[in-house]
């Protein structure tokens, strides 16, 4: 059926409005609006996204090695530390200025202050609170050490080189090769013994043969470190 309109003949299914389009405007401006609402859909999502990663970004910012530590406890890790030193073990425990690594395969402890760490291999992304490391710093660490009167080695940056046992030098070391037994070093010192004292930046170390306890006639010398020379203290029960 027609209908007239000026003078032309139109069929009654078709939009007078519409200009000819079988659609009705409205139905038109409805095709419209959802374009607009998928624009602005797409747009909030970029905007969302550029949010978050301008997010990640800060809070990476704000990150400490410290943070990824907590977040490797129980993970093996490979630290390169001053003087071409390298450690490895299992993260056992942290606190405020350093690390502790346990290397399972000999039995032993390796306190690390974080000050002399250079590298870290094998670190993964994962990042726990503050809360999770110890609140105390190295110095109660190693007056723990003290009072347990425990035997330790303690590796030095500064020049030359004493290999003593527990000191890798090259890629011979290892247990049973008389010169390793988890990590390796190319330089700097070693003095073994048992920690007197601990002082507010330095300790006092009574330098005595291993596997012979602290006794007055087995110290060979009385040898004051101070803390920013460490680069490792190894347990030698």
């Amino acid at each position: 059926m027609l209908m007239t309109v000026n003078g032309q003949n139109w069929p009654r299914n078709r939009s007078v409005l519409g200009c000819g389009h079988p659609y009705s405007g409205a139905m038109r401006w409805e095709g419209l609006f959802a374009d607009l609402e998928g624009q602005l859909a797409a747009e909030e999502r970029r905007e969302l996204d550029d949010e978050v990663a301008e997010r990640t970004r800060r809070e990476r910012a704000l990150v400490t090695l410290s943070d990824r530590l907590a977040g490797a406890v129980g993970t093996t890790v490979r630290l390169g530390l001053g003087a071409g030193l390298r450690v490895q073990g299992e993260v056992a425990d942290l606190g405020d200025g350093w690390v502790l690594l346990r290397d399972p395969a000999v039995g032993r402890e390796h306190l690390v202050p974080t000050a002399a760490v250079v590298t870290v291999s094998a670190l993964g992304a994962r990042v726990e609170a503050a809360r999770a490391a110890r609140r105390f710093g190295l110095g109660y660490a190693l007056r723990a050490l003290s009072r347990d009167r425990a035997t330790v080695a303690m590796s030095l940056s500064g020049v030359g080189v004493t290999a003593g046992a527990g000191v890798g030098v090259g890629p011979g070391a290892g247990p049973g090769s008389g010169v390793g037994f988890g990590f390796s070093a190319a330089g700097g010192s070693v003095l073994v013994g048992t920690i007197d004292a601990v002082g507010a930046d330095h300790l006092d170390l009574a330098e005595h043969p291993e596997g012979v306890p602290r006794r007055r006639g087995n110290v060979t010398a009385m040898t004051t470190v101070p803390f920013h020379a460490l680069l490792l203290v190894e347990s030698r029960r």
